[in-house]
Protein backbone atom coordinates (compact mmCIF):
# COMPACT_ATOMS: atom_id res chain seq x y z
CA UNK A 1 0.00 0.00 0.00
CA UNK A 2 1.05 3.52 -0.67
CA UNK A 3 0.05 6.86 0.81
CA UNK A 4 -1.01 9.90 -1.20
CA UNK A 5 -2.97 13.13 -0.97
CA UNK A 6 -6.69 13.05 -1.77
CA UNK A 7 -8.85 16.06 -2.54
CA UNK A 8 -12.28 15.84 -0.87
CA UNK A 9 -15.48 17.43 -2.17
CA UNK A 10 -15.44 20.13 0.49
CA UNK A 11 -11.99 21.33 -0.62
CA UNK A 12 -9.97 19.65 2.11
CA UNK A 13 -6.88 17.59 1.36
CA UNK A 14 -6.20 14.41 3.32
CA UNK A 15 -3.22 12.06 3.33
CA UNK A 16 -4.45 8.45 3.30
CA UNK A 17 -3.60 4.94 2.22
CA UNK A 18 -4.25 4.10 -1.39
CA UNK A 19 -5.09 0.57 -2.44
CA UNK A 20 -2.55 -0.56 -5.00
CA UNK A 21 -3.32 -3.69 -6.93
CA UNK A 22 -0.47 -5.66 -8.31
CA UNK A 23 -0.94 -7.63 -11.50
CA UNK A 24 -1.43 -11.36 -11.01
CA UNK A 25 2.00 -12.69 -11.76
CA UNK A 26 4.10 -15.58 -10.68
CA UNK A 27 7.14 -15.15 -8.49
CA UNK A 28 9.08 -17.07 -11.11
CA UNK A 29 11.24 -15.25 -13.61
CA UNK A 30 9.68 -16.98 -16.64
CA UNK A 31 6.44 -18.74 -17.53
CA UNK A 32 5.94 -22.43 -16.92
CA UNK A 33 7.22 -24.58 -19.75
CA UNK A 34 5.63 -27.93 -20.53
CA UNK A 35 8.43 -30.35 -21.28
CA UNK A 36 8.26 -33.28 -23.64
CA UNK A 37 10.39 -35.51 -21.42
CA UNK A 38 8.99 -37.55 -18.54
CA UNK A 39 9.85 -40.53 -16.37
CA UNK A 40 9.87 -43.70 -18.50
CA UNK A 41 6.43 -45.29 -18.71
CA UNK A 42 5.26 -48.50 -20.33
CA UNK A 43 2.85 -48.09 -23.22
CA UNK A 44 -0.52 -49.77 -22.77
CA UNK A 45 -0.59 -50.38 -26.52
CA UNK A 46 2.69 -52.07 -27.38
CA UNK A 47 4.39 -52.61 -24.01
CA UNK A 48 7.50 -50.56 -24.90
CA UNK A 49 9.03 -48.00 -22.53
CA UNK A 50 8.77 -44.33 -23.55
CA UNK A 51 10.38 -41.23 -22.01
CA UNK A 52 8.90 -38.76 -24.52
CA UNK A 53 5.26 -37.69 -24.41
CA UNK A 54 5.13 -36.94 -28.13
CA UNK A 55 6.51 -40.34 -29.14
CA UNK A 56 4.06 -42.15 -26.88
CA UNK A 57 1.12 -40.14 -28.23
CA UNK A 58 2.21 -40.65 -31.84
CA UNK A 59 2.07 -44.44 -31.37
CA UNK A 60 -1.45 -44.09 -29.94
CA UNK A 61 -2.55 -41.90 -32.86
CA UNK A 62 -1.04 -44.26 -35.43
CA UNK A 63 -3.07 -47.12 -33.95
CA UNK A 64 -6.26 -45.01 -33.89
CA UNK A 65 -6.41 -44.91 -30.08
CA UNK A 66 -7.39 -41.97 -27.89
CA UNK A 67 -5.36 -41.07 -24.81
CA UNK A 68 -7.62 -40.64 -21.79
CA UNK A 69 -6.57 -39.37 -18.38
CA UNK A 70 -7.74 -40.60 -15.00
CA UNK A 71 -9.98 -37.66 -14.10
CA UNK A 72 -13.22 -39.13 -12.70
CA UNK A 73 -15.11 -35.87 -13.29
CA UNK A 74 -14.65 -36.36 -17.04
CA UNK A 75 -16.48 -39.67 -16.94
CA UNK A 76 -19.51 -38.45 -14.99
CA UNK A 77 -22.56 -37.45 -16.96
CA UNK A 78 -24.48 -34.52 -15.62
CA UNK A 79 -28.23 -34.98 -15.70
CA UNK A 80 -30.13 -31.74 -15.92
CA UNK A 81 -33.55 -31.57 -14.35
CA UNK A 82 -36.28 -31.05 -16.90
CA UNK A 83 -38.10 -27.73 -16.60
CA UNK A 84 -41.66 -27.81 -15.29
CA UNK A 85 -43.42 -26.46 -18.36
CA UNK A 86 -46.79 -26.16 -16.61
CA UNK A 87 -45.31 -24.02 -13.83
CA UNK A 88 -43.55 -21.80 -16.36
CA UNK A 89 -46.77 -21.38 -18.34
CA UNK A 90 -48.82 -20.40 -15.27
CA UNK A 91 -46.13 -17.96 -14.10
CA UNK A 92 -46.06 -16.24 -17.49
CA UNK A 93 -49.86 -16.09 -17.62
CA UNK A 94 -49.98 -14.53 -14.13
CA UNK A 95 -47.35 -11.95 -15.09
CA UNK A 96 -49.24 -11.09 -18.28
CA UNK A 97 -52.50 -10.70 -16.34
CA UNK A 98 -50.83 -8.38 -13.82
CA UNK A 99 -49.35 -6.32 -16.67
CA UNK A 100 -52.70 -6.11 -18.44
CA UNK A 101 -54.30 -4.84 -15.19
CA UNK A 102 -51.77 -2.01 -15.16
CA UNK A 103 -49.51 -3.18 -12.33
CA UNK A 104 -45.95 -1.92 -12.72
CA UNK A 105 -42.83 -2.34 -10.65
CA UNK A 106 -41.47 1.00 -9.48
CA UNK A 107 -37.66 1.37 -9.45
CA UNK A 108 -36.20 1.99 -6.01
Amino acid sequence: MAYRWFELEDGRSVYRKEETRRPKRSTLACPMIAQDTMEPVQSMLDGKMYDSKSKLRSTYRAAGMIEVGNDPARLRTRKRPKPDRAAIKTTVEKAKARFDRGERVRPR
